[in-house]
C-alpha cells in the first residue's frame, strides 16, 4: 500500500466517529458542568451539536474546532449544569384547560368554597364546575371534605373536584342527585361511597370505581367545531410550553391520549417534546390487533411519536386508603384496599399481551398489588418464554422486603415518581405504621439490588416540575424543609443518580437508551441547561433551580428570559 494512502487512513482513525476535521457545529455549549449520565465519562464542559445529533463532547479546547462564528451559535453555560433532557416516564400529559379549578397545596377547605363560587359566577346555569388536586391530609383539619363545602355556592351547577391522586372525587348534592346516589346505593366492586357514620347519607366523596357512577347532567357550552379545535390546540401548545419551561424533552403517557392531535402538531413542526402514548391492557385479541396496527403506525424505531406500553390499574392509592395491603390499614382496620381486578384476570391480561410482544405497565401502590404484578410477570416468562420485555410497575410505592430483589430477577422496571414520597410521608406512618413504611419508596434498595429505575412526575397528580422530584430524591423531606436527615434516609440517593433515572433510566424504560438519555456522541441532541450548578446547590434551594435552555432535536425550544 502506498505511503500516502496509509497516512490518509491514519488521519481518518483519529477523527471522532461521525465527524470530519472541517465539520462545524450548528450549536455549541461551552463552559458548563456537563453531566453526561454516561458511565464512560461522567463529566465534561462542552458539547457540539449538528442537526439533531451530538457530534462531540469534551473540554472547551476540544470543542473549539467545531465553532464557525458565521454558522455556529455558542451558549456559554458559565458553570451551570448541562444535563440530558428530562424524560418524564409517567405523566398524564394533555391540554391545559383554562376553566380547571387548581386546588394543589390548599390547606384551608374554605378556599374550595371560594374558588367554586368564583367559577360558578363565570359559568352558565347547569354548566359543569370541575377541578382538583386537593389533598385532605394537607388541610388544617386533616379531614375528608364533604358536599356541604359546595352546596351553598353551587345549587344549580354540577361540581366534580378530584383528589390529587385522581382516585377519589368530591361532588356536590346536585351531582349526587343526577347520579341517583343515595344512602341505599350499594358500593360498586372496587369502589366506595363514603357515608356519614351517623345518618348513612353520602358525604360527597366517591372512591375508585364509585366515580364511574357520576352523572352530571351538565349543560354543554356551545362552540363551533372550529372554536373547539382551536381551544384544544391552544391547550396543547400551552402544555408543551410548560414542559419546555421545565427542561422536559420526552414524556411517556400512561394509557390513551390523542394520537391525531400530536400527529398534526408533529406534521406542523410544533411538537417540542417527544411523546410515547400507550393503551389499556387487555386480553381481547381484537383489541390487541388494533394495538398492533398502532404499533406499526407509530413504531419503536421512531424518535418523536411512538406507541408505548399497555397500562392497567391493580389498586388505588395510599392517600385514599385504596392501595392493596396484605394487612389492614392502621387507621382503618376494616380495610385492606380495593383491588381493581382479580389476580386471575390480571394474569390473563398479562399473558395475552406479553405473548404478542407488548410492553406492560401496571399501576401498583400497595405491597400486595406489586406482589401480584411480579407474580404475573414471572408466570409470563414461564409460559411465553424469557425476553427483554421491560414490563413496569407504575409507582412501585410500597413493597415487602422479599419482593425487592425480584424486580431485577424478573427484569421488571420500577417506574417511580419521587414526589409521591414527600407528599405521602406526612400520613404514611399513620396509615400503615413504621415497619411497613420502611419499604415505601425504596429507591436505593431497588437500585442496589440491580433493578432498573425510571423516574417521572405522575403529572397532573403531582407538579410537572422535575426539580421537585430531584429534591425529593436527595432529601426525602417536606417541601417546606425540615430538620434531620429525612424520612428513612437510608433510601436517599445522590443527585447524579436522581438525574440518571430521570434521563437514561427513563430512556431505558422505553427501549431508547441507545439513542437518548445521555450526552454522548451520536445521540439525539436533547439537552437541558439549568440556572445553577445543581450538584452543589444547597438542598433547600433545589426546587428554586430553573431551566435556562431546553434543546430538543438540536433546536432551542425554550430560553428563559433574563430577570
Amino acid at each position: 500500500m502506498k505511503p500516502g494512502i496509509l497516512m490518509f487512513m491514519a488521519l481518518l482513525m483519529i477523527v471522532p466517529c461521525g465527524c470530519t476535521t472541517n465539520e462545524k457545529a450548528d450549536l455549541v455549549i461551552t463552559g458548563g458542568k456537563v453531566y453526561t449520565a454516561d458511565s464512560q465519562g461522567l463529566t465534561a464542559e462542552a458539547v457540539a451539536i449538528k442537526g439533531n445529533r451530538i457530534i462531540a463532547v469534551g473540554s472547551g479546547k476540544d470543542i473549539q474546532r467545531y465553532i464557525d462564528p458565521t454558522v455556529t451559535r455558542v451558549i456559554d453555560a458559565a458553570g451551570r449544569s448541562v444535563i440530558p433532557g428530562f424524560n418524564d416516564a409517567h405523566a398524564h400529559f394533555g391540554p391545559v384547560d383554562p376553566d380547571y379549578i387548581e386546588l394543589r397545596y390548599t390547606t384551608d377547605p374554605s378556599v374550595i368554597t371560594d374558588r367554586v363560587k368564583e367559577q360558578v359566577a363565570r359559568s352558565r346555569k347547569g354548566q359543569l364546575i370541575y377541578g382538583g388536586h386537593w389533598e385532605h391530609e394537607m388541610f388544617i383539619t386533616r379531614e375528608w371534605p364533604a358536599k356541604e363545602l359546595l352546596d351553598a355556592v353551587s345549587p344549580d351547577n354540577p361540581v366534580v373536584l378530584r383528589r390529587t391522586d385522581g382516585h377519589s372525587a368530591l361532588v356536590n348534592s346536585y351531582v349526587l342527585k343526577q347520579s341517583g346516589i343515595t344512602r341505599n346505593t350499594p358500593d360498586p366492586f372496587g369502589g366506595e361511597i363514603m357515608r356519614d357514620p351517623v345518618t348513612g347519607e353520602p358525604t360527597g366523596i366517591l372512591k375508585e370505581t364509585a366515580m364511574e357512577l357520576i352523572r352530571t347532567g351538565e349543560v354543554k357550552v356551545q362552540r363551533t367545531a372550529e372554536e373547539e379545535r382551536e381551544r384544544e390546540l391552544r391547550g396543547y401548545l400551552m402544555a408543551l410550553e410548560q414542559a419546555a419551561m421545565y427542561g422536559i424533552t420526552s414524556i411517556q403517557i400512561p394509557g390513551w391520549a390523542d394520537f391525531d392531535m400530536y400527529d398534526s402538531l408533529m406534521a406542523a413542526g410544533r411538537l417540542t417534546c417527544r411523546i410515547d402514548i400507550g393503551a389499556v391492557l387487555t386480553a381481547d385479541p381484537e383489541k390487541l390487533d388494533r394495538y398492533e396496527a398502532l404499533r406499526q403506525k407509530y413504531p419503536a424505531s421512531g424518535d418523536w411519536l411512538r406507541f408505548g406500553y399497555l397500562k392497567d390499574f391493580m389498586d388505588g392509592t395510599l392517600g385514599s386508603a385504596t392501595a392493596m395491603m396484605f394487612e389492614p390499614f392502621n387507621d382503618e382496620p376494616d380495610k385492606t384496599g380495593l383491588p381493581q381486578m382479580s389476580y386471575e384476570e390480571l394474569e390473563a391480561r398479562v399473558l395475552a399481551a406479553d405473548a404478542r410482544g407488548f410492553q406492560i405497565g401496571i399501576h401498583a401502590i400497595g405491597p400486595k398489588a406489586n406482589n401480584w404484578i411480579l407474580n404475573a410477570c414471572k408466570k409470563a416468562r414461564e409460559v411465553n418464554g424469557v425476553r427483554d420485555s421491560r414490563h413496569r410497575s407504575e409507582h412501585a410505592q410500597i413493597l415487602i422486603e422479599e419482593d425487592i430483589p425480584r424486580f431485577a430477577t424478573l427484569g421488571v422496571i420500577a417506574s417511580m415518581q419521587p414526589t409521591h414520597c414527600i407528599t405521602d410521608k406526612r400520613f404514611a406512618e399513620k396509615r400503615i405504621g413504621t415497619e411497613r413504611s420502611r419499604w415505601a419508596y425504596p429507591w436505593k434498595s431497588l437500585a442496589d439490588s440491580g433493578a432498573k429505575l425510571a423516574f417521572g412526575t405522575d403529572y397532573s397528580v403531582e407538579p410537572l416540575n422535575p426539580m421537585e422530584g430531584l429534591y425529593a430524591s436527595v432529601t426525602r423531606k417536606d417541601r417546606k424543609g425540615e430538620e434531620g436527615e429525612g424520612w428513612f434516609p437510608m433510601e436517599k440517593i445522590t443527585m447524579e443518580k436522581a438525574i440518571e433515572y430521570y434521563t437514561l433510566g427513563a430512556a431505558y424504560a422505553q427501549f431508547m437508551e441507545e439513542r437518548k438519555g445521555m450526552i454522548r456522541e451520536g445521540y439525539l441532541a436533547d439537552i437541558t441547561i439549568l440556572s445553577e450548578n445543581i450538584f452543589n446547590t444547597p438542598e433547600e434551594m433545589i426546587m428554586s433551580v430553573k431551566t435556562d435552555f431546553t434543546i430538543v432535536d438540536g433546536k432551542i425550544v425554550y430560553e428563559r428570559k433574563k430577570e
